[in-house]
């Protein structure tokens, strides 16, 4: 098995990209790193702000006239659990691309492998987190902040509240870990994304922002992230052009259209594999 050392890496500094655009990328970046191209670690932001859906999230549950209204774009993840909002302010999102030859097979080891330059970044802006030590039970299951804490990739803030969450799937012989730092809540829109009404109160119990643990900007944060992803992945390893070529940015265009940007996919998750 080789080992991240052995990769040509490129690390791609903050982008705006809508939600279907978003979930593309992240697919043709696994294509590139199973094809034998550079892996890759990015920092992306949701604009507009998007509600993404579980995989086997069931459409019944998302209030769709809510986020029609209030301009939030929908989208389905390929990974599971259930929806996140992720505010286009108040979210920092990040995934990791690797080739599946590269990391551990078992999940739990994959998790921790790829989580700890997350850690080490939180811990970089001044928030000393880490995986939650022992698991809460669910508070509203349709959505994923709200769901039941799990030790293994949910990370939390010195006061026990979640503050990242981090899904990973393969594709293509690749290994996508994709996550979401929260650097401010936003609980009331949060929850009016949902039909099941819940509780804002309930959400800001659960969920912390790093603005309330850290005495840092959101481009400070957004920063300390690259840097520690850099550093993480080696300037050794790093290839000198570090952004998207051409061609993977017209297949992505293609494959948020065919898929990702699509209604089968969004509201039934069905569509192009």
């Amino acid at each position: 098995m080789r080992s991240l050392d052995d990769l040509s890496w490129r690390v791609i500094g903050e982008e705006s990209w809508d939600g279907p655009t978003n979930m593309a990328l992240d697919e043709i970046a696994a294509e590139t790193a199973a094809g034998g191209g550079p892996a890759t670690a990015r920092i992306y932001r949701w604009q507009p702000s998007t509600l993404s859906l579980g995989y086997n999230q069931d459409p019944e549950t998302i209030d769709w006239e809510y986020c029609e209204r209030e301009g939030i774009t929908v989208t389905r993840r390929p990974t599971g659990g259930g929806a996140i909002y992720h505010d286009s302010v108040g979210d920092i999102s990040y995934s990791i691309v690797v080739p599946a030859d590269a990391v551990p097979g078992d999940l739990m080891d994959c998790y921790e492998l790829l989580c700890r330059p997350i850690l080490d970044a939180l811990e970089g802006m001044g928030v000393e987190a880490d995986f939650a030590e022992e698991s809460q039970p669910a508070v509203y299951q349709p959505a994923c902040y709200l769901r039941k804490l799990h030790p293994a990739h949910d990370v939390v803030a010195p006061d026990g509240r979640k503050i990242s969450g981090n899904a990973q799937y393969r594709q293509r012989d690749a290994v996508v870990q994709h996550g979401s730092l929260t650097f401010s809540t936003t609980p009331d829109r949060h929850c009016a994304c949902f039909t099941g009404d819940p509780d804002p109160s309930a959400f800001a119990d659960r969920v912390g922002g790093i603005d309330e643990d850290a005495d840092c900007t959101r481009t400070d944060a957004v920063e300390t992230l690259r840097t520690t992803l850099a550093g993480w992945v080696g300037s050794e390893n790093r290839v000198a052009d570090e952004g998207w070529t051409d061609d993977e940015l017209s297949r992505a265009r293609e494959r948020t259209n065919e898929k990702f940007g699509a209604d089968a996919w969004t509201r039934e998750g069905t569509g192009p594999s």
